[in-house]
């Protein structure tokens, strides 16, 4: 059975399903309603389209109409609260009315089926009255809502609450959580002549013994634990058990501290091969402006084109300025929608784009064929005797281009900052089915130069290719470069995050770096290398800080650069890269990243980390590098403080509830899940969802991330993120 299949198989079609660890009654009552005091704002609560809602004096206050005709009809409430089956709740909350009017409020499921918990009516007057209401929860579910009902009004009234509380059940928040086997594996495999490693749970400061079996239960290999203590990041008191010198092929092998057993993993000679080719084909999955054919990707995950106009969608390819900031209109179709959402982004995009293109030049320089193969990866290009990693890259790029300011403009050669919907869309939304007018946001002068550098690229590795796309790219690099010249500080607001995320960028010295490293590589042109400042740091690269990219670009070319540039690069990968080893070295688990926070998409903190250790390697074919970047992978894929694979499709206790809009599995029996291969954005202690302020608070950093599709700040997936993953995912199938 395929990874493919066997996601569709396991996914569960119940939102109802929720594991909770067994616990005893509670004799405090604990706390389910987020923000319920409204000091200074109303989010997470929500209120009908035909009910707005505002804050009012710390209060939290809606218009209701009149002439409607449930009590459904017209509603206030947060979603998200997570209850337990059999538990008594109590609902309280202080109202006021302009009117003497009767309202309901209670308990009930924020999904279908709609199930009511309970459901009181209060007689509201223009007195403040607090109210007190009690109910059994007769399910057990993340998808709670609390809610005010206001629908059959004869008048139109305003309705006010404050200090909304529900308290009960018998699980803290935060608390109930089952990490499973205190043994924690690459779920995945580990490689023969690789590194093989195990991380344990375990309280005792003493080694402990273990044993490796294989899939009949026999013991080929005993050892006894090195104690690596007390780990940071997840809170856990952590055993390492190293069986490298063990090298036996096989299938189902697991590693046993006592009673407690590893979930099953493989050792064989390349158990990265389906994960390079997966991670590469996420990207036709979350191609726009053209269908998903079931020939490539199955009957599940095929879908009509999105976003070319075809009703409902206002579509792609007549695009208009936000009102007030331009007076034309851009066809932008094509491209990959980014994240979870089906925005598209220039500053996400570059780089996604960016990281493909250098694994064909890293692909091309270090002789690794097989990534280079054209008819790797199923998508309608195969076959055309272009490798399929720029295929899929062009894609982009061609996106990109269309994204520029045209001649005769204001700001022209200036790159649109971003494309997406007026309004956010609802969970799920699939491209087709997107009714959203959308719009082209004001160029940036990041985006601009984004753009630059990845057309550059493009321009390079295209030549060989196809000479007339190759001068486009070049001509639209250049073109950008010069509108960048020109006007050096235009940006994005940080404020622009309605419909789509804001990518704000305030510094863009390191923007400028990169591009002109990448026309610079392109062209020879020496009037770039004063522009090229960017330095490679432990900070790392993501998005927003593109620096490092000057020196792995450098690095990655040195034939191409002055001998003082490349000295000076590689020595700051080198450095870089050896303070990563040591954070895989000293950590309770193998992670690159090592922070007293967890950024949101910190998944892809460990992969853009590993491809610098990748790049160290091919610098000087030390194994330690080479080792390195094995065990990164072992974190991703379940040797972590969570026993968790970030990567959906791969290992026993993958993650599969990603949030988005076009596989939503866990809302829609109907829709598949994330197909195998996608990043999950992983543990962040910033908490920035409903879901995971409910579920996670004090949290540890490296176990702040639950598998829910609303929790957007731990579990989104997003093409910057799966692009680092494809790259470091080919670099570990070449060794």
């Amino acid at each position: 059975m395929s990874v493919r299949s066997r996601l569709l198989a396991a996914c569960l079609p119940a939102v109802l399903a929720v594991t909770l660890a067994p616990a005893a009654h509670a004799d405090a009552p604990y706390e389910r309603v987020l923000n319920g005091t409204f000091d200074t704002t109303k989010a997470p609560w929500w209120s009908s389209g035909n009910t707005p809602s505002r804050i009012d004096a710390g209060r939290l206050c809606a218009d209701v109409p009149a002439g409607t005709v449930n009590p459904w009809d017209s509603m206030l409430g947060e979603n998200d609260i997570p209850l337990e089956t059999g538990q008594p709740y109590t609902l309280r909350f202080t109202a006021t009315a302009t009117a003497d009017v009767t309202i309901r409020a209670g308990l009930g499921l924020a999904v279908a089926p709609s199930t009511t918990m309970f459901s009181k009516t209060a007689a509201v007057t223009s007195t403040p009255k607090t109210f007190t209401f009690t109910g059994n929860s007769s399910l057990s579910t993340l998808r709670g809502q609390v809610n005010f009902q206001f629908g059959g009004a004869a008048k139109a009234y305003t309705f006010c609450v404050d200090d909304v509380s529900l308290t009960g059940g018998a699980i803290a928040p935060g608390g109930g959580k089952d990490y499973g086997s205190p043994v924690r594996v690459n779920q995945v495999g580990y490689a023969t002549t690789g590194p093989k490693e195990a991380s344990i749970v375990d309280a005792s400061t003493k080694p402990v013994p273990w044993e490796l079996r294989d899939s009949t239960g026999k013991v080929v290999k005993k050892g006894r634990t090195q104690v690596r203590g007390d780990d940071a990041a997840s809170g856990d008191h952590v055993h390492i058990a190293d069986f490298g010198d063990y090298r036996k092929e096989g299938t189902g092998y697991t590693l046993a501290v006592g009673p407690a057993v590893s979930e099953p993993f493989d050792i064989a000679r390349n158990p990265y091969d389906g994960l390079r080719k997966d991670a590469l084909e996420y990207f036709y999955l979350v191609r726009s402006g053209t269908p998903i054919d079931a020939a490539y990707v199955g009957d599940a995950y095929a879908r009509p084109a999105g976003h070319l106009g075809v009703a409902p969608n206002k579509g792609d390819t007549s695009v208009p300025c936000l009102p007030g900031t331009c007076d034309y209109s851009l066809d932008v179709s094509g491209g990959w929608y980014d994240a979870g959402d089906q925005g598209k982004y220039v500053v996400n995009g570059a780089l996604a784009a960016w990281q493909l293109m250098d694994s064909y030049e890293r692909s091309l320089s270090t002789g690794d064929w097989a990534s280079l193969k054209d008819g790797l990866l199923k998508v309608p290009e195969a076959g055309n005797r272009v490798p399929d990693v720029l295929d899929e890259s062009r894609w982009e790029v061609e996106f990109l281009l269309k994204m520029q300011v045209p001649a005769g403009q204001p700001l022209a050669g200036m790159a649109h900052h971003k494309i997406h919907d007026l309004a956010w869309t609802a969970l799920p939304t699939q491209p087709q089915a997107d009714a959203q007018p959308r719009y082209l946001h004001p160029p940036s002068t990041a985006a601009t130069l984004n753009l630059a550098a990845a057309a550059a690229q493009c321009a390079r590795v295209w030549l060989p290719y196809d000479r007339a796309f190759a001068a486009k790219c070049l001509a639209a690099a250049k073109t950008a470069w010069q509108a960048a010249l020109a006007h050096p500080a235009i940006y994005a607001p940080s404020d622009d995050s309605v419909g789509g995320g804001a990518y704000a960028d305030t510094d863009v010295t390191d923007e400028f770096s990169w591009a002109a490293t990448e026309l610079y590589a392109t062209t020879g042109d020496r009037t770039y290398l004063k522009s090229m400042t960017g330095r490679i740091t432990a900070d790392g690269f993501s998005w927003r800080d593109t620096g490092a990219l000057t020196d792995l670009t450098i690095a990655r070319l040195p034939w191409r650069f002055p001998l003082d540039r490349v000295l000076g690069a590689r020595q700051r990968v080198l450095s870089v890269a050896d303070q990563y080893v040591r954070n895989v070295n000293s950590q309770g688990y193998p992670n690159p990243f090592k922070a007293a926070a967890y950024p949101w998409g910190s998944s892809s903190s460990t992969t853009n980390n590993a491809l610098v250790i990748a790049t160290a390697y091919d610098l000087t074919h030390r194994p330690g590098y080479r080792d390195a970047v094995l065990e990164s992978m072992d974190y991703l894929l379940g040797r972590n403080g969570l026993n968790q694979s970030f990567v959906t499709g791969y290992g026993e206790r993958a993650s599969i509830n990603e949030h988005g809009r076009i596989w939503a599995h866990q809302l829609d029996p109907k829709l598949p899940p994330p197909p195998p291969g996608s990043l999950a954005g992983g543990p962040n202690s910033g908490l920035q969802d409903p879901v995971a302020q409910q579920n996670l608070p004090g949290c540890a950093p490296a176990k702040c991330y639950i598998d829910d599709i609303f929790s957007y700040s731990t579990n989104e997936t997003a093409i910057n993120w799966n692009s680092s993953l494809a790259w470091v995912a080919a670099f570990a199938a070449g060794k």
